[in-house]
């Protein structure tokens, strides 16, 4: 059976990519979504099988979700650091 498709599908990665970003690796978390979004483009567009829509979006949402948690853990990182400096230089 020969694909149809002319471009090969990067939900499984979208979706590894998620889950890493969300349990281990915050930084992989926007690349998720930046994968997981394209690759809900392309399948809209006809290029990808269908099929793994919902694995792309799986990744993309959680692509999002660890990208949310990473911007708040580097804002509060540097509230604490703020925070630590202050007391420190009083």
């Amino acid at each position: 059976m020969t694909n149809q498709y002319p471009e090969q599908s990067s939900a499984v990665l979208a979706l590894v990519l998620g889950i890493l970003g969300l349990v281990s690796v915050g930084l992989l978390a926007p690349f998720a979504w930046w994968i997981g979004r394209a690759e809900e483009m392309a399948i809209a567009d006809g290029r990808r099988d269908p099929a793994n829509l919902q694995m792309a979006t799986a990744g993309k949402v959680l692509g999002i979700v660890g990208t949310i948690l990473l911007v708040l853990g580097v804002f509060v990182l540097i509230l604490a650091l703020g925070l630590f400096f202050v007391t420190v230089g009083s």
